[in-house]
């Protein structure tokens, strides 16, 4: 489980899928509202109040995005309401109100930190044929949206294991990425780069 805060009532929690065998979940398992899914909330935002300081208030929105083939991004946002006048903070803990939204994305849509990870993706792909990808920069970061229809031949969870060597996936949506970042390579970007810049 990897945690990040990304402002002052909003934290994203990455969960592979080896995260959720480990607590007995399966994928399926997250659309169900059970009293196992219910712990798993319950030590994600205890994790993150240990680990980045967040403090839920009574009322906590969850939004659980499923990744093909990577896992699960929750983003959990708490309200910005003022809590210092409870009095008995183990009394609300034992009361959040939790509002889960529940999304499935198809995509296999990677974020780098630098152009040089972009770089050693492309190479390592290069011996198994990879050669499709579209690639954009947005912000600081690289983003690498995959066409599996065009990757036939290689299974996608060995595809997302090798992406996930040098990159992570995205909790942004390739919309927003394609809207607002900068478009730098249409097709065939992995084939582009690894010939361009071969190790």
């Amino acid at each position: 489980m990897r945690l990040e805060r990304l402002n002052y009532n909003k934290i994203k929690i990455f969960l592979t899928f080896d995260d959720l065998t480990e607590r007995g979940l399966s994928k399926e398992d997250m659309w169900n509202n059970s009293l196992k899914v219910q712990q798993l909330f319950r030590d994600m935002v205890d994790q993150a109040s240990e680990e980045l300081g967040f403090q839920p208030t009574q009322s906590l929105a969850v939004e659980v995005f499923a990744l093909q083939a990577q896992g699960m991004v929750v983003i959990l946002t708490t309200s910005s309401e003022d809590l210092s006048d409870q009095e008995d903070d183990d009394f609300m803990d034992d009361y959040i109100q939790m509002q889960v939204t529940l999304d499935e994305n198809q995509d296999i849509f990677f974020e780098f930190s630098s152009f040089e990870d972009v770089i050693q993706l492309a190479n390592r792909l290069s011996p198994l044929d990879v050669k499709s990808g579209t690639l954009y920069s947005y912000g600081k970061h690289f983003y690498l949206l995959v066409d599996t229809e065009n990757e036939e031949d290689l299974d996608t969870e060995t595809l997302v294991a090798l992406l996930a060597e040098y990159g992570y996936p995205s909790t942004l949506t390739k919309y927003r990425v394609h809207e607002y970042g900068k478009m730098l390579l249409e097709k065939n970007a992995l084939s582009f780069i690894a010939e361009k810049f071969s190790s």
